[in-house]
């Protein structure tokens, strides 16, 4: 596979849960010593840049703070391009670090946008129920993410698609999903590598998440057995990926061959 560049998830294809998967380290250090630029792009909403970068730390991946592509980094793009400096989070984690340090107010009430992430056990009635009526009111409606559950240690876990969906039906707007499968998000971390769309690979767990969104913006797509994948999701058709690995140690071979 002829290739420039490569875009890599996080959950599913380097680690999973708290465990890195065999061979990640290897892939990385490949990577950089053959000079291929390369992203670590993921859909968490619950993890800042920085600390996105520290668990990737703690699990032998020395990743840059600068090399890791979220939701929260193209969501704050987003707001400035619009102009705003306002919103309303909706998330768990250090994720309101990225937009504070942007110079983006987080606010509670009357917020001219509502910016909904992975939540997970903050998710109540009255949460909800904040966040319908500031976008009943004309608030705008970004969505991190909207994947319908990932890979946890533990099993899979609700994401933040669900509750995106609810807010969706109940206030009757559609939401702008600024990560993971939206196009732009592909096509804003390949500006940052500067180089050509069609010559950037996408490495991801998730079918029609990251390998759906990567063809869609042009890139070329690879599936791993890892994390949430599931061999019904791929028989079932719909996204055909370029090419499926087992995980994510059997790329540089696939890389090498150039086909």
């Amino acid at each position: 596979m002829e290739i420039d560049a490569v875009l890599l998830d996080i959950d599913g294809v380097l680690a999973v849960g708290d465990r890195p998967v065999p061979e990640a380290a290897e892939v990385v250090d490949w990577l950089r010593e053959r000079g291929i630029p390369f992203r670590c792009v993921t859909n968490t909403t619950r993890r800042s840049r920085r600390s996105v970068a520290a668990r990737l730390a703690a699990l032998g991946l020395s990743i840059p703070v600068e090399w890791c592509f979220t939701p929260a980094l193209a969501a704050v793009q987003r707001l400035r391009e619009d102009g705003i400096g306002t919103c309303h989070l909706v998330a768990a984690g250090d994720v309101g670090q990225d937009f504070e340090e942007a110079g983006i107010r987080l606010v509670t009430d009357d917020a001219p946008c509502v910016v909904v992430g992975d939540a997970g056990d903050r998710w109540t009635y009255d949460v909800l129920n904040r966040a319908f009526r500031m976008v009943l009111d004309g608030a705008g409606l970004i969505a991190l993410e909207r994947d319908r559950y990932w890979r946890d240690a533990d099993g899979l876990v609700l994401a933040a698609g669900p509750f995106v969906a609810a807010l969706e039906y109940a206030a009757g707007v559609p939401a702008e999903v600024v990560g993971k499968p939206s196009s732009t998000f592909f096509l804003r971390a390949v500006t940052d590598l500067g180089v050509r769309a069609g010559r950037v690979v996408m490495v991801g767990d998730g079918l029609e998440t990251d390998i759906g969104g990567a063809r869609d913006a042009g890139l070329r797509g690879v599936l791993v057995r890892t994390g949430k994948f599931r061999e019904d999701a791929l028989a079932a058709g719909g996204v055909r990926p370029d090419r499926v690995l087992d995980s994510v140690a059997g790329l540089p071979a696939l890389l090498e061959r150039g086909t």
